[in-house]
């Protein structure tokens, strides 16, 4: 049972860190090769997510695309191996929650911003589902869950709820820092000219950067899981030999 466990919780991390680094590999190297409208760089106060895979204009639009599918799919893996890990209840809908959350982030790669209504729709649900995951995760700390218990991911998961409740409601109301009557920033993703620090990118990538740190710290807990395991496993076995 406990050599099990061992093995789901080494497949859970490798693919839980394959998609975080397949997802930031791809921000960063889009980044990188990406010019605006006006010629200028890319820029975290000012462009979106949306527009760094815009394709036929920024350059490296396949990387963050394939970045965000092919990275969420790992974590969609590494989520349900971690749903056989569970010390609560809770942790099925949390972890169900997440694979929805990693399927919308994988529809957002996969539907680019040229594929207007379904990018836009995918990055909304995004932001949902990533909601009602770190919602639940602050659940089941209050529950005294201990497997996915770290301040690291205590301290990021309830910043991730703060900023991603935050966009939600500021997306929905008329604060005059858009033009338009539109609930959502991507409806404006084209709009120029912009201030230098425009509210919906900052916002977005404030929540994004936030979501990946807790991420990081899920996928660290199950690294921690594993080796604790290990060395039970291997008291055990001196147990035995004595």
């Amino acid at each position: 049972m406990i050599e099990k466990s061992i093995k789901l919780s080494s497949l859970a991390f490798k693919f839980g860190t394959l998609g975080i680094v397949g997802l930031l590999m791809g921000v960063i190297l889009s980044a990188l090769g990406f010019q605006d409208f006006e010629g200028h760089n890319f820029n975290f106060f000012n462009h979106t997510l949306s527009e760094l895979g815009h394709y036929g204009h920024s350059t490296f639009a396949v990387v963050i695309n394939g970045g965000l599918f092919f990275g969420s799919l790992s974590l969609i893996l590494f989520c349900l191996f971690s749903i056989q890990l569970i010390d609560s209840k809770l942790l099925y809908s949390l972890f169900l929650s997440l694979v929805l959350t990693f399927m919308s982030l994988a529809a957002a790669g996969l539907f680019p911003v040229n594929v207007y209504h379904l990018h836009t729709m995918a990055i909304k649900y995004f932001f949902y589902f990533g909601s009602f995951s770190s919602f639940l995760y602050l659940v089941y700390l209050s529950m005294k869950g201990r497997l996915f218990y770290s301040s690291w991911n205590a301290v990021t998961g309830i910043l991730t709820f703060i900023s991603f409740l935050c966009f939600l409601v500021l997306s929905h109301i008329d604060l005059g820092l858009i033009a338009g009557d539109k609930q959502f920033y991507q409806e404006m993703v084209m709009e120029l000219p912009r201030p230098d620090i425009w509210w919906p990118a900052t916002l977005e990538w404030l929540s994004l950067t936030l979501f990946m740190l807790w991420g990081m710290g899920m996928v660290q807990s199950l690294r921690n899981q594993a080796q604790i395991k290990q060395v039970e496993e291997g008291e055990k076995s001196k147990a035995i030999r004595s």
